[in-house]
This record gives C-alpha cells, structure tokens and sequence, in this order.
C-alpha cells in the first residue's frame, strides 16, 4: 500500500510560499473565505478543490478536505 502525503489546506499554501492576500488573488475569493475554508476544508466543493489544488500546485487528493 502506497502512502500518501496528506496536507492541511494551510500547509498546502504555506508550503507554496503564500501568503492568505497572496492566495486569495489567486484563488478569487475573500481573505475571510479562504480562513473559513481553512478552518472548515469540508465545506469546499468539487470546484473549489480543484482550483485549491491548481493553485497549491499539489494533487487534489493530497489535500485534506475532510473526508
């Protein structure tokens, strides 16, 4: 069995060098629903995970959202 590397959405964009204005440019939303997707990852939807994902620059399924 493959172990995978699993990380917070605020690892995933500390880990890119971001900080939360710099990636709420990027990811086009406010600074407070970056915080309440960093608090709540469950709450992002399918297209939110992906753009995390594009913007993090890190595979969808490496990102812990919750579930």
């Amino acid at each position: 069995m493959e172990d995978k590397l699993i990380m917070t959405l605020k690892a995933a964009r500390v880990n890119k060098g971001l900080t939360i204005l710099e990636a709420c440019k990027l990811l086009g939303f406010g600074k407070d629903t970056l915080i309440k997707y960093e608090k709540h990852p469950e709450l992002a939807k399918k297209d939110k995970r992906r753009k995390f994902a594009f913007v993090y620059g890190i595979a969808e399924e490496h990102i812990f959202f919750g579930n």
